[in-house]
């Protein structure tokens, strides 16, 4: 594993020493690397453990040790006021099934005042979700259901958003304004996007690219 990134600037998202293994499988063994405002890429073949760092980022895994930290605050010690500052849905939830994307995405702006609902209108708008909004979420397509988390993840407003795998099952018009969406995301001041993908976003500067 390398980390390539800008220096001199301060991180959002700091990891020190992380270990975590599968059953049998070990996957990180003191992994470090601290993560700038901007948009960063977790890059790798299948197996390496992009979604699993993701995962141990958002704190829906926990490491075996080492620590994790958001502005100082640590995942170790403030679970609750870590995962406030973090947005993260796994994309093959299926926990949202029973409601419609309106509701889902209502749900959100409801607890938490963070929640951008002028910017949420423009991603509905940019991704054509209006017309699946009323529809119960088990019933969308993969790509529809993708474009529903992404608009969340989008307006969300968190200090650190996390997205595995953002262009999977999007259609050509979406995946162009996935692209302009992360190209505004890389010159945020203060806020933070990690992604996780096989190869960089084309066309989009990153702030720091993790190599498994």
């Amino acid at each position: 594993m390398n980390t390539e990134h800008t220096p001199l600037v301060e991180s959002v998202l700091q990891a020190d020493q992380l270990f975590f293994a599968w059953p049998n499988r070990p996957l990180f063994k003191a992994l470090s690397f601290s993560i700038p405002p901007g948009l960063s890429l977790i890059q790798g073949d299948d197996g390496c453990g992009k979604s699993s760092l993701i995962r141990l980022m958002a704190g829906d895994l926990v490491p075996d040790s080492g620590s994790l930290s958001i502005h100082g605050t640590r995942l170790d010690e403030q679970h609750s006021a870590y995962r406030q500052q973090v947005f993260w849905i796994d994309p093959q939830t299926e926990a949202h099934d029973a409601i419609s994307a309106a509701g889902y995405l209502e749900s959100l702006s409801q607890h938490d005042p963070r929640f951008n609902n002028e910017a949420l209108a423009d991603l509905v708008a940019g991704f054509a979700l209006e017309p699946h909004l009323k529809k119960p979420m088990y019933m969308l397509s993969a790509g529809s259901k993708r474009k529903v988390w992404l608009s969340a993840a989008f307006a969300a407003g968190t200090p650190l958003t996390l997205i595995d795998q953002p262009f999977a099952a999007l259609d050509a018009p979406s995946m162009r304004f996935l692209t302009e969406l992360l190209q505004e995301a890389a010159s945020h001041p203060s806020r933070t996007w990690v992604i996780a993908d096989y190869e960089a976003p084309a066309g989009v500067a990153l702030a720091s690219v993790i190599k498994l």
